[in-house]
C-alpha cells in the first residue's frame, strides 16, 4: 500500500538547484476536501437533486483514506504502482537527456542529475497524491451521474473552489459531456458559498 502524505509544491529542477513554483500545489492539499465531498454525496441513500453540504472539518487519517478509496475501485493500488513505474521511467529519460546536452559543462550536468535524483522520492509522492486525488474526482463524477445531481453547494474557500473546478472539468470532458456552471455567492449573513450546477 502506498503512503498518502503531503509532499509540497511542484519543483523546477536544473543545474542551478531546486526551486518551487507558486500556485502548483500538491494535490494532497485538495484530496481531503474531495473525500469529504465524496462521502457527503454518497452517504445519503435518497436521491436528491441539490446537495447543500457544510462539511465537517474532521481530519481523515491515512488508513481511512485508503479504505474509502478502495470501496470505489479495488484496482486503485495497481494504478498507483503503475504510476510509480512510469515516473521512474520518466526520471531516467530526463537524466539521459541532461547527460546528452551539449550546451552545458560536465560539472553542470552532474549537478543537474544529482538534483533530479535528490528529488526523486518527492516527485513520486506528488504523482501518487495526484493519482489518488483524480480517482476521487472520478468517483464523485460517477455519483453525480448516478444520482442525477443538479447542484452541489459547499462553503467557499480555496480548496472547495479548486475541487469543484476539477469536478467541473471531469464532467465537461466525459464521453457524453455535461454543461456546468461554477459560481460563488454571498449569502445574507455575509458568508460565501460555491455552487456547481449541472445544467443538463
Amino acid at each position: 500500500m502506498f503512503k498518502i502524505k503531503y509532499a509540497g509544491p511542484r519543483p523546477v529542477i536544473n543545474q542551478h538547484g531546486v526551486f518551487f513554483k507558486d500556485g502548483k500545489e500538491d494535490k494532497y492539499n485538495f484530496l481531503l476536501t474531495a473525500l469529504k465531498i465524496l462521502l457527503s454525496l454518497d452517504s445519503d441513500t435518497q436521491t436528491k437533486q441539490v446537495y447543500k453540504s457544510m462539511i465537517e472539518s474532521n481530519i481523515l487519517d491515512e488508513p481511512k483514506i485508503h479504505k474509502i478509496l478502495a470501496q470505489y475501485d479495488s484496482e486503485l493500488e495497481k494504478e498507483v504502482e503503475e504510476e510509480e513505474k512510469n515516473y521512474e521511467k520518466h526520471l531516467q529519460e530526463e537524466i539521459d537527456y541532461v547527460k546528452n546536452l551539449s550546451t552545458i559543462s560536465e560539472i553542470e550536468k552532474e549537478a543537474w542529475v544529482n538534483n533530479l535524483l535528490s528529488m526523486k522520492e518527492y516527485m513520486i509522492q506528488r504523482a501518487i497524491n495526484k493519482i489518488y486525488y483524480m480517482h476521487c474526482i472520478e468517483d464523485i463524477a460517477n455519483i453525480i451521474l448516478k444520482k442525477s445531481i443538479k447542484k452541489i453547494v459547499v462553503p467557499f474557500d480555496k480548496n472547495f473552489w479548486h475541487v469543484l473546478h476539477t469536478i467541473q472539468g471531469k464532467l465537461e470532458n466525459l464521453k457524453h459531456p455535461k454543461n456546468t456552471k461554477l459560481s460563488e455567492e454571498t449569502l445574507q449573513d455575509g458568508s460565501m458559498i460555491v455552487k456547481l450546477e449541472i445544467l443538463d
